[in-house]
Protein backbone atom coordinates (compact mmCIF):
# COMPACT_ATOMS: atom_id res chain seq x y z
CA UNK A 1 0.00 0.00 0.00
CA UNK A 2 2.88 2.55 0.36
CA UNK A 3 4.57 1.97 -2.10
CA UNK A 4 1.47 2.59 -4.58
CA UNK A 5 1.02 5.59 -2.54
CA UNK A 6 4.63 6.90 -3.07
CA UNK A 7 4.08 5.92 -6.47
CA UNK A 8 1.11 8.09 -6.35
CA UNK A 9 3.25 10.92 -5.40
CA UNK A 10 5.95 10.66 -7.93
CA UNK A 11 3.31 10.67 -10.56
CA UNK A 12 1.81 14.13 -8.92
CA UNK A 13 5.07 15.55 -8.37
CA UNK A 14 6.92 14.24 -11.26
CA UNK A 15 10.64 15.36 -11.60
CA UNK A 16 10.53 16.87 -7.87
CA UNK A 17 10.62 13.46 -6.83
CA UNK A 18 13.74 12.32 -7.62
CA UNK A 19 15.05 8.70 -6.93
CA UNK A 20 13.51 6.47 -4.69
CA UNK A 21 15.57 4.13 -2.62
CA UNK A 22 14.85 1.13 0.08
CA UNK A 23 17.57 0.74 3.28
CA UNK A 24 16.97 -1.18 5.98
CA UNK A 25 12.73 -1.35 5.80
CA UNK A 26 12.92 2.63 5.34
CA UNK A 27 12.61 4.61 2.14
CA UNK A 28 14.31 7.47 0.83
CA UNK A 29 13.41 10.02 -1.62
CA UNK A 30 15.40 12.58 -2.95
CA UNK A 31 13.35 16.47 -3.12
CA UNK A 32 15.40 17.80 -6.11
CA UNK A 33 13.06 20.40 -6.69
CA UNK A 34 12.81 23.29 -3.34
CA UNK A 35 9.87 25.12 -4.56
CA UNK A 36 7.74 21.60 -4.34
CA UNK A 37 8.72 20.80 -0.53
CA UNK A 38 5.91 22.07 1.16
CA UNK A 39 3.67 20.65 -1.00
CA UNK A 40 5.17 17.82 -1.02
CA UNK A 41 5.20 16.74 3.06
CA UNK A 42 1.46 18.50 2.87
CA UNK A 43 0.66 15.52 0.36
CA UNK A 44 3.04 13.20 2.37
CA UNK A 45 0.61 14.16 5.70
CA UNK A 46 -2.75 13.98 3.91
CA UNK A 47 -2.93 11.31 1.24
CA UNK A 48 -4.93 8.43 2.27
CA UNK A 49 -2.73 5.36 2.16
CA UNK A 50 0.30 7.32 3.41
CA UNK A 51 -0.38 9.67 6.36
CA UNK A 52 2.96 10.62 7.42
CA UNK A 53 1.65 12.68 10.62
CA UNK A 54 4.71 12.42 12.86
CA UNK A 55 7.88 14.65 12.13
CA UNK A 56 10.29 12.98 13.60
CA UNK A 57 13.93 14.88 13.13
CA UNK A 58 15.20 17.42 10.63
CA UNK A 59 18.94 17.46 10.46
CA UNK A 60 22.14 17.58 8.00
CA UNK A 61 25.66 16.29 6.65
CA UNK A 62 28.25 18.04 5.72
CA UNK A 63 29.53 16.64 2.64
CA UNK A 64 32.79 18.96 2.76
CA UNK A 65 35.47 17.69 0.77
CA UNK A 66 34.49 13.90 1.09
CA UNK A 67 35.00 11.95 -1.47
CA UNK A 68 32.11 9.53 -0.91
CA UNK A 69 29.67 12.38 -1.09
CA UNK A 70 26.19 11.42 -3.08
CA UNK A 71 25.85 14.45 -5.12
CA UNK A 72 27.97 17.82 -5.86
CA UNK A 73 25.97 19.98 -2.85
CA UNK A 74 27.90 20.06 0.56
CA UNK A 75 24.74 19.43 2.46
CA UNK A 76 22.24 16.68 2.57
CA UNK A 77 19.41 17.91 5.13
CA UNK A 78 17.42 15.01 6.64
CA UNK A 79 13.91 14.99 7.03
CA UNK A 80 12.59 12.06 8.92
CA UNK A 81 8.78 11.18 8.78
CA UNK A 82 6.67 8.61 10.44
CA UNK A 83 2.81 6.92 9.48
CA UNK A 84 1.63 5.73 12.97
CA UNK A 85 -0.97 4.11 11.24
CA UNK A 86 1.61 2.11 8.84
CA UNK A 87 4.14 2.03 10.91
CA UNK A 88 6.40 3.30 7.86
CA UNK A 89 9.91 5.61 8.29
CA UNK A 90 10.31 8.05 5.29
CA UNK A 91 13.07 10.09 4.29
CA UNK A 92 13.51 13.36 2.42
CA UNK A 93 16.36 14.14 1.25
CA UNK A 94 16.96 17.68 0.37
CA UNK A 95 20.59 18.75 -0.65
CA UNK A 96 21.23 22.34 -0.68
CA UNK A 97 24.87 24.90 -0.82
CA UNK A 98 25.81 27.80 0.66
CA UNK A 99 24.76 30.59 -2.14
CA UNK A 100 21.50 28.81 -3.27
CA UNK A 101 18.45 29.87 -2.39
CA UNK A 102 16.75 28.90 1.36
CA UNK A 103 15.20 25.61 2.03
CA UNK A 104 10.92 26.61 2.38
CA UNK A 105 10.14 25.84 6.01
CA UNK A 106 8.14 23.45 6.31
CA UNK A 107 6.53 24.38 10.01
CA UNK A 108 3.16 25.28 8.42
CA UNK A 109 2.62 21.25 7.70
CA UNK A 110 4.85 20.16 10.78
CA UNK A 111 4.56 22.96 13.47
CA UNK A 112 7.19 20.78 15.44
CA UNK A 113 9.91 21.85 12.37
CA UNK A 114 10.28 25.30 14.03
CA UNK A 115 12.61 23.75 16.65
CA UNK A 116 14.20 21.15 14.55
CA UNK A 117 15.17 23.93 11.71
CA UNK A 118 16.36 26.61 13.85
CA UNK A 119 18.99 23.51 15.39
CA UNK A 120 19.92 22.26 11.73
CA UNK A 121 20.65 26.68 10.82
CA UNK A 122 22.37 27.03 14.64
CA UNK A 123 24.63 23.98 14.12
CA UNK A 124 25.02 23.86 10.53
CA UNK A 125 23.94 26.75 8.74
CA UNK A 126 21.52 25.81 6.53
CA UNK A 127 19.05 28.42 5.66
CA UNK A 128 15.63 28.44 5.92
CA UNK A 129 12.73 30.63 4.31
CA UNK A 130 9.49 31.38 5.73
CA UNK A 131 10.68 30.66 9.12
CA UNK A 132 8.46 31.79 11.85
CA UNK A 133 11.44 32.30 14.30
CA UNK A 134 15.11 31.35 12.66
CA UNK A 135 17.66 32.55 15.82
CA UNK A 136 20.14 30.71 17.55
CA UNK A 137 18.73 27.34 19.93
CA UNK A 138 21.92 25.66 21.00
CA UNK A 139 24.64 28.45 20.75
CA UNK A 140 24.91 31.81 22.71
CA UNK A 141 23.25 34.74 20.72
CA UNK A 142 26.56 36.17 19.53
CA UNK A 143 28.57 32.86 18.77
CA UNK A 144 30.17 33.15 15.49
CA UNK A 145 30.12 30.02 12.90
CA UNK A 146 28.33 26.95 12.79
CA UNK A 147 30.08 23.95 15.01
CA UNK A 148 29.01 21.33 13.09
CA UNK A 149 30.59 21.95 9.97
CA UNK A 150 33.53 20.17 9.05
CA UNK A 151 35.35 23.48 8.10
CA UNK A 152 34.93 24.49 11.84
CA UNK A 153 38.21 25.22 13.78
CA UNK A 154 38.49 22.94 16.52
CA UNK A 155 39.43 23.75 19.66
CA UNK A 156 40.54 21.69 23.03
CA UNK A 157 42.20 22.16 26.05
CA UNK A 158 45.22 19.36 27.06
CA UNK A 159 43.98 17.39 29.57
CA UNK A 160 45.73 17.64 33.02
CA UNK A 161 47.30 14.64 34.65
CA UNK A 162 49.64 14.68 37.74
CA UNK A 163 52.88 14.49 35.26
CA UNK A 164 51.95 17.32 33.21
CA UNK A 165 50.28 19.93 35.43
CA UNK A 166 53.42 22.40 35.21
CA UNK A 167 53.57 22.23 31.53
CA UNK A 168 49.50 23.09 31.20
CA UNK A 169 49.45 25.72 34.09
CA UNK A 170 52.65 27.57 32.16
CA UNK A 171 50.00 27.82 29.17
CA UNK A 172 46.32 28.92 31.02
CA UNK A 173 45.64 32.92 31.62
CA UNK A 174 45.05 32.58 35.42
CA UNK A 175 44.86 36.41 36.85
CA UNK A 176 47.37 38.31 37.94
CA UNK A 177 47.88 40.09 41.06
Amino acid sequence: MIKDALSTLQAQFGEAVGGQALFREQTSLVVTDLQQLVPIVTALRDTPGLEYLMLVSITAVDWYNQPEAPGTARFQVSYQLLSLRYNHRLRLLVYWDEGDAPIPSITSVYPSANWEERETWDMFGVEFSGHPDLRRLLMPPDWDGYPLRRDYPLGYETVQFSFNVDEINKHKPFAKE
